[in-house]
């Protein structure tokens, strides 16, 4: 499953006015998180995602993900669960501009998919032979 999100930094600048979206999704795996930063974002948009309140991209607490024209993509291997399967996006300015909308892309597929066989399926499978 893929999703997609737009978020929008606002206007008005600083953390205090942090626009912040919900983000749901199905149980499964996160594999691929792709953040759109639009020509216009002059690197003065700051985007965060958090499970609750873990910040969970960027990984280092407090650091904010950037970009101008550019998608920031990577891979990861985070697991959602029927009863936590929604993550929350902030995004803000960081100077005076225009408000600015970033899209959020995220790829969730079932743990069966991504890693077929546990290290427990694989001794139950040598054990039966």
């Amino acid at each position: 499953m893929f999703y997609s999100y737009e978020i929008e930094a606002p206007a008005s600048t600083g953390e205090g006015a942090k626009k912040v979206i919900e983000m749901s999704m199905s149980a499964g795996i996160i594999h691929q998180v792709d953040v759109l930063f639009p020509d216009t974002a002059d690197h003065a948009i700051a985007v965060q995602i958090y499970d609750a309140s873990l910040q969970l991209w960027p990984s280092n607490r407090n650091a904010k993900i950037r970009g101008d024209a550019t998608v920031v993509s990577f891979r990861d291997f985070y697991e959602m669960t029927i009863d936590n399967n929604v993550l929350t996006a902030k995004a803000w300015r960081l100077s005076t501009g225009e408000a600015v909308t970033v899209f959020i892309h995220i790829g969730v597929l079932p743990r069966s998919v991504l890693q077929p066989f546990s290290l427990a399926e694989l001794l139950r499978a040598v054990q039966r032979s």
